[in-house]
């Protein structure tokens, strides 16, 4: 990702913001400008509105994709293309949304929410206006989001079931989830969190799913993980649609209560999951777009046919990536990679290795230090850190106590496309920093070697662009500073030899277990091990950011008509879950047009 954004400082922009501005009537007269150059396809006016450096990210509304258009030419393209495909109507301006925000002392801008239709979507939008030496106040950035698809309202509220159900309900379960009366319309491989918000949403908007897992119990694949697993996202941030967590629920969450949440997820919403289920292949059909073979428990078989399969399987189907280092056949100890590892305690009185620096490893050292364990990181290459107390309330400040609904704060993020999040971000890494100075600062002096991460833009370029390289402190790097968790990390690794490492300048680390905490494998070996071969020209690359700065292939087909991706976080999964649902209802009832690709 090579693009660069410019904030809207007030410097920059040779303007002040008068401390008597009425916000509400600067937003009302601009947006009334904007409607009505929207409404009448007037793509200049629109334009006269917007700064020459505008971005306007379109999730589905406009385009059936989602992308981000960066500088008037782009957007003056998308527009003249778009706008008269979907022509816009019943713009309003939520009045009681509108805001003036001071991020920083040089920054300002005017943020507001509105609606409007399609003819076949009612959808959302965000803008934010900055202001000009002239007095006068243009939008430095647009996001139109798809929110529901007209003549088909999600099921819920006032569209809930009415009837009641004396005795039968029972039965009538166990028919569903056996598909006895009805066949699935779509396939979705894996009950983590992405797969089950996928099946919910699927099923509000009255599209039957069969969910298919592997493992014996929904919830599995955080239960069977290392025993000291706990999520670092706040619980804010990780509701799940439709049935969000209870007041009591801890900020962070440890890995079994989130596996429970999930098997009592599926049951409450009533989600048809198979368990202990394989799915074996996924080919083209004959009826339909895809034939999917169902392995099952015991032996049986079935097959069904659907038109759209969603994999919701992780990143590289959660296989291990073990790097390849010369000598691991020499090895007289145990190599296992973290997501084979269960408890600390099965190596007591062994000396470990973990290979790895982030979240992973962290926690594994940390509980093989409280294990009374003899472990030892090493570390390959720079990893960005900050601490959960300083750093997760500054960066996650709209999923926080006292923060707006999720519903807004969802909208809020999705509207800041990352190239004009990444100076945001720059300056939250700095001010995070200096906040943590004494924990880095200790974590230096030990050799830990720190990044300010991609652009020095902290972690979220990471997470987005290699599915890691940092680390949330919660206790591991005071262990590090403190000598309790031992740190290798002044050399690459040449070799494993028969009781350990061996490094490129000659120093070695005895070991009887090595442990690899180095992430997950390519997310497309996962695919192309149930479709044809034939198709893997067609399979995009999976997860990473493309030229506009948005994930590629994530909650959208994968270059292969009818197979969709699910990946990411508990709020990716909360959020763009409704996304996917909507191509997928959109195509069943012949409303999905043409991607728009210019």
């Amino acid at each position: 990702m090579t693009a660069t954004a410019s904030l809207p400082t007030l410097d920059r922009l040779g303007s002040t913001v008068p401390p008597d501005t009425d916000v509400l009537a600067v937003a009302l007269q601009w947006f009334d400008s904007f409607a009505q150059a929207l409404q009448s396809g007037d793509v200049d006016n629109t334009l006269s509105l917007l700064l020459e450096d505008v971005f306007w990210r379109d999730m589905l509304s406009l385009t059936w994709d989602i992308r981000t258009f960066q500088g008037a030419h782009k957007v003056r393209q998308f527009l003249t293309d778009q706008l008269p495909l979907f022509p816009i109507s019943s713009c309003k301006l939520r009045k009681h949304l509108v805001q003036l925000q001071t991020p920083y002392p040089d920054i300002a801008w005017i943020q507001a929410f509105f609606d409007f239709e399609t003819p076949i979507g009612i959808a959302s939008g965000v803008f934010r206006l900055v202001p000009l030496r002239d007095g006068s106040w243009k939008a430095h950035a647009v996001y139109t989001n798809l929110e529901d698809l007209k003549g088909h309202p999600e099921k819920h509220g006032p569209l809930r079931d009415h009837q009641p159900n004396h005795g039968k309900w029972a039965a009538k379960r166990a028919r569903e989830i056996e598909f006895l009366d009805e066949e699935p319309r779509v396939v979705v491989i894996g009950a983590g969190h992405g797969g089950l918000c996928a099946a919910a949403r699927l099923k509000m908007l009255g599209v039957n799913a069969l969910v298919v897992d592997k493992n014996e119990r929904i919830g599995d694949n955080w239960r069977n993980r290392y025993e000291a697993l706990c999520l670092h996202d706040p619980v804010w941030y990780d509701h799940m649609p439709y049935l969000p967590f209870p007041p009591s629920w801890p900020v962070y969450t440890p890995a079994l209560k989130i596996a429970d949440w999930l098997e009592s997820y599926a049951h409450s919403m009533e989600l048809n999951v198979w368990t202990s289920s394989s799915v074996m292949s996924v080919v083209p059909g004959t009826s339909k777009r895809w034939k999917v073979s169902v392995a099952r428990e015991g032996g049986s078989e079935r097959v069904f046919e659907v038109d759209n399969v969603v994999f919701a399987i992780g990143f590289g189907g959660n296989k291990g990536r073990v790097p390849d280092i010369p000598g691991m056949d020499e090895f007289k100890g145990q190599i296992l990679h973290s997501s084979h590892h269960k408890f600390a305690s099965d190596h007591g009185g062994k000396k470990v290795a973990v290979i790895g620096s982030c979240t992973s490893a962290h926690d594994i050292c940390a509980d093989y230090v409280e294990s009374g364990v003899d472990v030892t990181m090493v570390q390959r290459g720079p990893t960005y850190v900050m601490s959960a107390k300083e750093g997760v309330p500054r960066a996650m400040v709209n999923f926080w106590e006292g923060g707006p609904p999720t519903d807004v704060a969802d909208r809020m993020g999705a509207s800041f496309p990352r190239h004009l999040a990444i100076p945001l971000a720059q300056r939250l890494t700095r001010a995070i920093a200096e906040a943590d100075k004494e924990l880095l600062d200790g974590l230096r002096a030990r050799g830990f070697k720190l990044t300010f991460g991609i652009q020095d833009a902290g972690f979220a370029l990471l997470g987005s662009s290699q599915v890691g390289g940092f680390y949330f402190d919660v206790g591991a790097s005071q262990l590090i500073i403190d000598g309790k968790i031992k740190l290798k990390s002044d050399g690459p690794i040449k070799k494993i030899t028969s009781s350990g490492l061996l490094f490129e300048d000659g120093s070695t680390l005895d070991a009887d277990v090595i442990l690899f905490a180095t992430g997950y494998s390519d997310a497309r070996t996962a695919y192309l091990e149930l479709l044809p071969s034939s198709l893997a020209p067609q399979l995009q690359p999976i997860w990473g950011l493309n030229a506009e700065g948005e994930l590629n292939s994530a909650t959208r087909e994968v270059g292969i008509p009818g197979i969709y991706c699910v990946m990411g976080n508990f709020a990716m999964g909360r959020f763009e879950s409704k996304h996917l649902a909507l191509q997928i209802k959109a195509y069943e009832e012949g409303l999905l047009g043409k991607r728009y690709h210019a």
